[in-house]
């Protein structure tokens, strides 16, 4: 049986791969592809009103949103709520605290008959800190409905839009364990 010479490199690269890969130990090959936010653990504090009035409904809604979206990005190591007491036991740790600046009320019929009144608008300062109060990332970001949908969705497009921001975010390598 005769082999080319190309197919022979071929296949003693693939070789040469499989027995690195198995050699190296799955942190090791995980390290290369997890991002620097990904050694991080999150909690994620509770929606904060400033001098907004809003009703109870869309600051649960902002904050359940908040956790659910950023568990999605996978970013973290951990995503944890306000108050969790697994949150001690995390040494890099980032809070992420998020206050409303401004809401406009909008009008789920008025969006249905036209297609530029009726928006629900929502516009929060979102700050990524450590434990020590030292801020890491600032954020301005705004959620709303414009169309379809009902108002409450201007609280899942913010969450999504704040989740994008901390995963677009350069975060500071976390300290180095002493372990």
């Amino acid at each position: 049986m005769k082999f080319s010479s190309k197919s022979l490199l071929t296949a003693l690269t693939a070789v040469t791969l499989m027995i690195t890969a198995a050699a190296l130990p799955p942190r090791a090959l995980a390290a290369n592809s997890r991002s620097v936010a990904a050694q991080w653990g999150l909690e994620v504090d509770t929606v904060a009103l400033g001098d907004v009035h809003i009703a109870p409904e869309f600051r649960i809604a902002i904050y359940e949103n908040l956790l659910q979206e950023l568990t999605k990005t996978k970013q973290s190591r951990q995503v944890l709520r306000s108050g969790d007491r697994n949150a001690d036991g995390i040494p890099d740790l980032l809070i992420l605290k998020t206050t409303v600046e401004s809401y406009t009320e909008g009008s789920e019929t008025r969006r249905a008959v036209t297609t530029f009144g009726g928006a629900t608008k929502l516009k929060v300062r979102s700050e990524l800190c450590t434990r020590d109060g030292q801020i890491v990332v600032e954020r301005e970001l705004n959620g709303n409905v414009r169309f379809f949908g009902d108002n409450l969705r201007a609280t899942h497009n913010l969450a999504r839009n704040v989740a994008k921001a901390v995963k677009d975010s350069k975060l500071p390598e976390p300290r180095p364990s002493n372990s």
